[in-house]
């Protein structure tokens, strides 16, 4: 029997400069790295998405990952550029709530930046719909991205562990496969992960079953408990 643990990674910057860890998220990560440490996990493999926030959580918690760029986050931005300007021809409270937001964003260490905004719901739905043309990844591109790893997963070899260091979003999708439920429950899965949780799977005869979800023990300080 083998383990993966699925971890989210640590609290992200500025909504204007988000992929990179803030001064709790790299606090976050090295927690994280005390508790592999105090639970005497020894990992086998050490992968992250390609986005430096992955990245750096996973060297300030384990080490130097292997890069899988199929984990890394959707790109919200590009979804913004294709999807607001139509949002905001249609939707009147959505043009008054992104202008609030925009404003918002120009203070320092607004809490707006590390929260999900109502007009990023609509942008989502929309997106993920389908309904709307993107000029990037598609919400189907993007699912069949990320779970093309899990086939890696299933093949996981016997008695190794593993650390995935990834995303909300993924993590959701992840687990939304293996245990069979549609997207828009990956969505909720996603949308309570907390940064830097660890969330176990089983891995045995290339069948996953999920152990534990979205697991902060090594934060025994509530205020480092975060969502983004």
């Amino acid at each position: 029997m083998s383990r993966v643990y699925l971890v989210r990674h640590g609290q992200a910057g500025l909504r204007q400069n988000y992929d990179q860890l803030s001064e709790i998220g790299v606090l976050q990560a090295r927690k994280l790295h005390d508790w592999f440490t105090k639970e005497h996990i020894v990992l086998d493999r050490v992968v992250s998405g390609g986005l430096m926030r992955q990245t750096e959580t996973a060297r300030h918690a384990v080490g130097d990952p292997s890069i899988d760029s199929r984990l890394a986050e959707f790109d919200l931005d590009m979804v913004y550029r294709s999807v607001a300007p139509v949002l905001r021809e249609r939707d009147a409270d959505f043009g008054r709530e992104y202008d609030e937001m925009l404003i918002a964003m120009q203070a320092i260490d607004a809490p707006v930046h590390r929260q999900w905004h109502g007009c990023d719901v609509k942008v989502f739905r929309a997106w993920q719909s389908g309904e709307l043309p993107v000029t990037g990844e598609s919400w189907n591109e993007f699912k069949m991205r990320v779970l093309g790893t899990i086939e890696e997963i299933r093949e996981t070899g016997s008695q190794r562990n593993v650390a995935i260091f990834t995303s909300a979003t993924p993590i959701g999708l992840i687990l939304a496969e293996i245990l069979g439920v549609p997207d828009d429950r990956a969505m909720r899965l996603a949308g309570v992960c907390y940064n830097t949780s660890v969330t176990t799977l089983r891995v045995r005869d290339g069948d996953l079953s999920l152990l534990s979800f979205n697991s902060v023990a090594h934060l025994d300080d509530p205020t480092l408990r975060t969502f983004r």
